[in-house]
């Protein structure tokens, strides 16, 4: 068949490697200069940055993304290296022992600091364990086929059974019932901020998936029990570009076509069923399947025309929740910041009402850094990202996507200055000693993006709301990336990528 793949971020990028494998016609349309998206990264005089902290999660072997890099055959042309972070709080931090504790040292570590909540501790780790059960087989069944799969698929009824009285219940629900302490609350909940999501809307059942022991500490083991499995946290060397070359190079090894600086002005449907693609200079691109990544309404709205979509379709659409912004600030510095952060991507909160932080973005307030931000220092783990002797830093916190009543031009260097100046009280020095210094705001976002809405993460996990589906009621339009899967990321983008491939064969093979 003739695919085309509108969007060379890293979900075009797989799904392009997976079909142009497998003998068909694949052409990907990128608007921007360069491949890669926001996963293309920054550089300059020497510092190279990403787009947000490089801890990504699942790329292990028989992980989330560890097995769909083992099919593509590109796992030996990136180098990985387990890695962990650190969570800084006002009263306490998460750090791991310089002398390994096991698996369980954070909790041990939280009970020295909340003695009150020992017992609910004790109760939340036990959840724990049957999660991470629980996330384990249902991913072993939506890998398997035939009876493997009924086995599996009943194994994982059961393992949801105890779960059942408590599926309903939101995040905050879930922490009040193990913890009384709302600070021990926040340490579970404070990750939320990152997808600005207020705790009274995330899923419950959803906070042990984004506090996997592992991410605090890359010594504790990957398996939990006799049937679980927690995710590995692993850096890649260079940074998210190495993945975005590695599946440029299968794709153009495939035979498959790359066009950069090309724009997809339409989505050409006829009696239902796409055409292909039209281009800016009006040409078509006929193709027997499109598929889109990027914008779920830029998309299906502006590309598609919501004309060709039943009412049902347009309100799924259009009621996608999505995630708000960031405000970044790349720089270089010229001196060693391990005295004061020893690890490569720190969060520092400073605040432990993540419920109204959230709320306040989300109605267009700006916090400047004040509620908490982020310290990533790339060049720790990958030393080739900046020049000798200096060092690659990335400081960046949630911001919403418009402020209110003000424009983000009118004070971006402002809002630097300061986010900068609050990082200081964390790593004395970073404005002194900067070399260089590139700014990015929610518009800057917007228009490497070709967004309307800037959502740093797309879809945000948000209880009884979906992303966009893949399969759409258009014949042979599909899409995928971060705006159809919840809670996004590089593993659940690229995991996307894969579910939509499977749908696409499907198609194919009818």
């Amino acid at each position: 068949m003739k695919i085309a793949i509108i969007g060379s971020g890293v979900s075009g990028l797989t799904a392009a490697a997976y079909l142009s494998g497998e003998g068909h016609e694949v052409t990907v349309f990128e608007q921007n200069p360069d491949v890669g998206g926001v996963t293309s990264g920054m550089q300059r005089d020497g510092f190279r940055w990403d787009m947000g902290q490089l801890i990504l999660e699942g790329f292990a072997p028989g992980e989330q993304v560890g097995m769909i890099i083992d099919e593509l055959g590109i796992r030996d042309r990136l180098q990985l290296s387990r890695q962990d972070r650190v969570y800084v709080f006002p009263d306490f931090r998460i750090e791991k022992p310089e002398e390994y504790g096991g698996t369980w040292w954070r909790k041990e570590e939280l009970q020295k600091f909340f003695p009150e909540d020992k017992k609910g501790l004790n109760r939340y780790y036990r959840y724990y364990v049957r999660f991470m059960e629980l996330i384990t087989m249902a991913r072993r069944a939506e890998r398997s086929a035939g009876v493997r799969a009924l086995w599996f698929k009943l194994r994982l009824f059961m393992k949801l059974v105890p779960f059942i009285p408590k599926i309903k219940w939101n995040a905050d629900q879930m922490m009040k019932h193990f913890f009384g302490s709302e600070k021990l609350q926040a340490a579970f909940i404070s990750i939320l901020a990152d997808f600005t999501v207020r705790p009274s809307q995330f899923p419950g059942l959803g906070v042990a998936a984004v506090n996997p022991e592992p991410a605090f500490d890359k010594r504790v083991p990957l398996k939990v029990s006799s049937s679980g499995y927690q995710p590995s946290y692993q850096f890649v060397e260079g940074g998210c570009r190495s993945i975005v070359d590695a599946l440029v190079w299968l794709i153009s090894k495939n035979g498959g076509a790359i066009r950069t600086g090309v724009t997809v002005e339409k989505i050409e449907i006829v009696n239902n069923r796409v055409k292909g693609v039209v281009l800016s200079d009006g040409s078509l691109h006929a193709a027997d399947v499109v598929m889109a990544s990027g914008g779920a309404k830029e998309t299906f709205f502006n590309l598609a025309g919501r004309e060709h979509f039943p009412a049902d379709f347009v309100r799924a659409i259009e009621s996608v929740p999505l995630m708000e912004s960031i405000f970044m600030v790349h720089i270089g510095i010229d001196f060693d910041p391990t005295p004061w952060q020893k690890s490569g991507v720190t969060y520092y909160y400073r605040t432990y009402d993540i419920e109204k932080g959230v709320d306040d973005i989300m109605q267009g307030h700006y916090h400047q850094g004040e509620d908490g931000l982020l310290i990533c220092i790339p060049s720790l783990y990958s030393p080739d990202m900046s020049p000798e002797g200096k060092h690659a830093v990335t400081v960046y916190t949630i911001a919403p996507d418009s402020l209110r009543g003000q424009s983000w031009d009118d004070h971006r260097e402002a809002y630097a200055d300061r986010l900068l100046q609050i990082a200081e009280e964390y790593v004395p020095g970073l404005r002194e000693h900067t070399l260089v210094r590139e700014i990015l705001t929610p518009d800057d976002f917007k228009k490497i993006t070709h967004l309307e809405h800037h959502a740093f993460g797309g879809c945000a996990p948000v209880m009884g709301r979906k992303g966009a589906l893949h399969q759409t009621p258009v014949d042979g339009l599909y899409f995928m990336g971060a705006q159809s899967e919840s809670g996004a990321g590089i593993n659940n983008v690229m995991e996307g990528a894969w579910r939509a491939v499977r749908l696409v064969r499907k198609y194919a093979g009818r």
